[in-house]
């Protein structure tokens, strides 16, 4: 979702996206907020400019805000991070909050378990070194 136009984001799949990536279309759907009215209710609404800044929010099944990023506009976002923190919220949610992400974790590594035997022994099961092979 944007503050631009459906024209701008219709030019901007035509015409942008497929020198960016390989897909020729995106996967969900893009949103105008030309008035700025869901920028505003979140808080990345820049009124001098008339714009969004660049804010990624993850908002799961039950409407509840899990995550989010606000960037000032020169900064680009990173999807595959994005995409990594959706796999990680999802895992979570579906062990029903038995399996924990330790930082930098991506999908098929070791995953936590919480509880009162991991306080101050995260170390003893994970490492960076776990995280990047």
């Amino acid at each position: 979702m944007s503050t631009d136009s459906m024209f701008v984001h219709k030019m901007w799949v035509e015409h942008e996206l497929s020198k960016m990536i390989t897909a020729k279309t995106v996967p969900f759907p893009m949103l105008s907020d030309a008035a700025g009215k869901v920028g505003e209710l979140y808080g990345v609404y820049d009124h001098d400019a008339g714009v969004d800044v660049r804010g990624r929010f993850l908002i799961d099944p039950d409407g509840i805000v899990q995550g989010f990023e606000v960037l000032a506009p020169p900064v680009g976002r990173n999807v595959s991070e994005s995409l990594r923190q959706i796999q990680a919220f999802q895992l979570v949610r579906e062990s029903k909050g038995s399996r924990a992400t330790p930082s930098g974790w991506s999908a098929g590594k070791p995953v936590l378990s919480p509880g009162p035997d991991l306080v101050g022994r995260v170390w003893e099961n994970w490492s960076v070194k776990n995280a990047c092979d």
